[in-house]
């Protein structure tokens, strides 16, 4: 995106007006072109000189063009004792620039090691959030001194290219866009059009807090930068953009290799169970960089959190190195990587966690004492739990020969039908999908391997026993055995439902 080059000793009201209007009409008009409802504006709005000097441009703009829709936004945090001061004076200057504000109260919860400055950026774009809609577009106030902090913050950090690219003018942002108009703009260029202008601001004590790391940058090392080198702020930025635009490159490349490397989503009747995975057989003849860069580029396209590069490179070293047959598990926040076939997974730990076999029993009781003794009349109390996440077996009456969708055979009045997740791979079992020239039942490890279920979800597939022995598997197959005949009454088993 093009934006006008702001390097004089102060900006007027015309040129942050122009600003703005380079940065928001191209969006708006692809917004209004591909989508039903206009594109709005929204300003994350917290009152301090940055986003007051945005909310007296975007009033400006508002008078210009009536017909786009915008909206601020303060979050207030309840941080400071200061909060609901901050509240009133962003109403008041709200109603002074004739723009709808909304105060989005939110709680700040801050764990061992975590940053409050973090968290508390995580609760204010969750607020935003419930305001955006396909198409829209958030405005924020950061400038060309936070594009410095942001590269130094970086460099601490020891991250690459995307890192050190900072703060992009425009980005896609979830379904919506997020535009930062000011970026090429100093901090002194918009302190001075405050004063010149008189746009009253809050100042937020929390600034002159050291120990935050923003703020030990923005009072100790960058003025002293400046005094050394008083162009570097915008030197950086440029130095940003290089390397924004060299990732670019990677990413671009990284899209066009990275469909190869993934496998299709498994699925069990129809229902996916995985998404793609990534195929490690060739990955070994590559170099430790690209190896790293697809591998990085499967997870976005899994849309999870990055580990950081020692825990990337701990991930790949395991799954190269591990026997085809290993068990690797590799976890890092929320997620895990697994193997399975010759391919990584990647899942939450929440996809993994162990079925509730309490609220199983719970939820399934009963189902034979009733609809069983009437469509059969001779099935006694047998103890029996059949009914999978709420969802109640039908009964139906099987017609002609076999199906492509067979019933479960009822059992007989003395048989004793349970459910359990998990049983000894051991224990065999004949399905219907067995060839004819299979005549004998297979053991449960050989038909999980035969139909691409990977370890972490043999323990989630409802098992039917009848007394001990295995007559099908919810969603994948019944035995051969136990398939009600032509005539004859049985049970239709419900779909496994993606947890």
């Amino acid at each position: 995106m093009t934006q006008t080059s702001l390097m004089s000793d102060s900006i007027t009201a015309i040129q942050l007006l122009t600003t703005l209007e380079q940065a928001i009409l191209p969006l708006y008009e692809q917004g209004i072109q591909s989508k039903a409802q206009a594109p709005k504006l929204v300003l994350a709005y917290s009152g301090g000189v940055d986003s007051e000097v945005l909310a007296f441009g975007l009033s400006a703009f508002a008078q210009k063009h009536p017909h786009i829709a915008c909206l601020l936004i303060h979050v207030h945090h309840g941080l400071s004792p200061n909060a609901n001061t901050w509240v009133d004076h962003c109403i008041s200057r709200a109603n002074y620039y004739q723009l709808p504000v909304q105060i989005e109260r939110v709680n700040v919860n801050k764990g061992p090691r975590e940053s409050l400055e973090a968290k508390a950026r995580d609760a204010r774009y969750q607020a935003f959030e419930r305001y955006l809609n396909p198409g829209d577009i958030l405005l924020t106030a950061h400038h060309q001194d936070d594009q410095l902090e942001t590269l130094l913050l970086a460099l601490k950090r020891g991250q690459g290219p995307k890192g050190l690219g900072a703060m992009a003018p425009m980005q896609s942002y979830k379904q919506s866009w997020l535009v930062r108009p000011l970026l090429s703009i100093s901090r002194p260029q918009i302190e001075q059009f405050a004063a010149q202008y008189g746009v009253n601001h809050i100042e937020d004590e929390s600034n002159q807090d050291d120990s935050y790391d923003r703020n030990f940058l923005r009072l100790e090392i960058i003025p002293r930068l400046k005094q050394r080198w008083p162009s570097i702020a915008t030197t950086a930025a440029r130095s940003a953009a290089l390397c924004a635009e060299q990732q670019q490159v990677i990413d671009d490349e990284v899209s066009n290799r990275l469909p190869h490397w993934l496998t299709l989503p498994m699925d069990i009747d129809g229902l996916v169970t995985e998404s793609s995975g990534f195929k490690l057989a060739e990955l070994n003849q590559l170099s430790p960089a690209w190896q790293a860069l697809l591998f990085r580029g499967y997870l976005q396209h899994c849309s999870v959190s990055l580990p950081s590069q020692s825990q990337l490179q701990q991930i790949l070293s395991q799954l190269l190195d591990a026997k085809d047959d290993a068990n690797v598990a590799i976890q890092w926040g929320d997620y895990q990587v697994k193997r399975f076939a010759n391919s990584a997974y990647v899942l939450t730990n929440l996809a993994l966690a162990p079925l509730d076999a309490t609220r199983l029993q719970n939820d399934i009781r009963a189902l034979f004492a009733g609809e069983l003794n009437q469509a059969n009349g001779k099935v006694g109390q047998q103890t029996v739990s059949l009914q999978i996440q709420s969802r109640k077996a039908e009964f139906a009456q099987q017609e002609g020969s076999v199906s492509t969708t067979p019933l479960l055979a009822l059992p007989a009045t003395h048989v004793q039908v349970t459910i359990k997740y998990g049983a000894a791979g051991s224990i065999k079992c004949q399905p219907q999908f067995a060839t004819s020239q299979r005549t004998k039942p297979r053991e449960l490890k050989k038909l999980w391997q035969e139909c691409q279920i990977p370890p972490w979800r043999r323990q989630q597939i409802p098992l039917i026993f009848y007394d001990d022995i295995l007559v099908a598997a919810i969603g994948l197959w019944i035995d051969k055995r136990y398939i009600a005949h032509a005539g004859q009454p049985g049970l239709s088993l419900p779909l496994l439902t993606k947890r």
